[in-house]
C-alpha cells in the first residue's frame, strides 16, 4: 500500500496582503453605502425632533416620541391614513400591472402575429423617454376623466405603464422550449391549458419580480401623487413626508424606516419563490 504524502498549503505574503487589502476595501465600501441608512434609524429616535439639535451628525438624545407622534398626532400629519391609501395604490397596482405584464410578455415570446416586431421596437423606443415627458398629458386626461383626487386614476396610470416593461419577462419565455407547448398540445392541451398549467408554474421567477417591480414603484412615486392628488386626506406617505420641516425631521425619519418595513418583508417572503421557481418545471407524467 502506497504511502500518501500530504503537503501543507503555505500563503505568500502577498496573496494574504492582498487578501486583507481587499476585505478592507468592501469593509469600506459598506460602511459608506450602510452609514446613511445607520444615520436615519439614529435620527428617527432623536428626542428633540429638530435636525439643528443633532451633535453633528447624531442627535443629542434619544427617545421613541417621533414614532408616538407619527401616529398619534394626525391633526395636520396624517401619517396612519397616508400609509392605508399608499397600501391601497400599490397593492391594487401591483395585482392589476403583473396580470398585464405577464400576459403582455407571454403574447410576445409566444404568438406570432402581424406587426409583433414594429409593437415591439415602439415600446423600446417609448422607454427610453423619460417619464415625466409626459406628465402634463396625464393631468389633462385625469382632469377630462375625472380622476384627480382619486387613488384609482392612479391605480390606472400605473398598471396602464406596467406593461410597457415586459421585455424582461418576454426574454424568460423565450428560454422555456417551445417543444413543452407543441407536446402538451399534441395531447389535447390548449393554449391558455398550456399557459395556465405549464408556462406559468415555470415562469414564477417572473412572476414574483413583476411583482415586487409592480409593488415597489407605486410605494415610493411621489411625482405623480403630488401632481393629482390635491386634498390632504388623499396623500400617499410621500408626498405626505415631503411636506414635513426640518424642525420634524426626527418624525420624517421614523415614517421613513415605518414605509421600508413593507418592502423588506415583501422581498424576504417572496425571496424563496424567486430560488425556488428557477428549479421548477414542468413534468409530464
Amino acid at each position: 500500500m502506497e504511502n500518501v504524502v500530504y503537503k501543507k498549503k503555505r500563503f505568500k505574503p502577498m496573496s494574504i496582503l492582498s487578501a486583507i487589502l481587499s476585505y478592507l476595501a468592501l469593509l469600506i465600501v459598506a460602511f459608506i453605502f450602510a452609514f446613511p441608512v445607520i444615520w436615519l434609524v439614529l435620527a428617527s429616535f432623536s428626542k428633540q425632533g429638530s435636525m439643528y439639535s443633532f451633535d453633528g451628525f447624531f442627535p443629542q438624545e434619544y427617545g421613541i416620541d417621533s414614532f408616538v407622534r407619527l401616529f398619534t398626532d394626525t391633526g395636520s400629519y396624517n401619517y396612519p391614513k397616508w400609509f392605508l391609501n399608499t397600501l391601497k395604490i400599490a397593492g391594487f397596482s401591483c395585482l392589476f400591472g403583473t396580470f398585464l405584464t405577464i400576459l403582455t410578455a407571454y403574447a410576445m415570446s409566444r404568438l406570432k402575429f402581424k406587426s409583433r416586431k414594429a409593437m415591439m421596437k415602439i415600446t423600446l423606443i417609448l422607454g427610453m423617454f423619460p417619464s415625466f415627458m409626459g406628465m402634463i398629458a396625464v393631468y389633462l386626461l385625469c382632469t377630462q376623466l375625472g380622476l384627480l383626487n382619486n387613488h384609482w386614476g392612479l391605480i390606472l396610470i400605473y398598471t396602464g405603464s406596467a406593461p410597457m416593461s415586459y421585455m424582461v419577462q418576454k426574454g424568460f419565455f423565450d428560454t422555456i422550449p417551445i417543444e413543452i407547448d407543441e407536446c402538451a398540445m399534441m395531447h389535447g392541451a390548449n393554449k391558455f391549458q398550456v399557459f395556465l398549467k405549464i408556462d406559468l408554474p415555470v415562469a414564477k421567477p417572473m412572476i414574483v419580480y413583476s411583482a415586487l417591480t409592480s409593488f415597489a414603484f407605486p410605494w415610493s412615486d411621489i411625482i405623480l401623487p403630488q401632481m393629482l392628488l390635491k386634498n390632504r386626506d388623499m396623500w400617499t406617505v410621500a408626498v405626505g413626508l415631503n411636506q414635513l420641516t426640518d424642525s420634524e425631521f426626527s418624525r420624517f425619519a421614523a415614517g421613513s424606516l415605518c414605509i421600508a418595513v413593507p418592502i423588506i418583508l415583501l422581498f424576504f417572503f417572496l425571496s424563496k419563490f424567486l430560488v425556488n421557481g428557477m428549479s421548477a418545471g414542468s413534468v409530464k407524467g
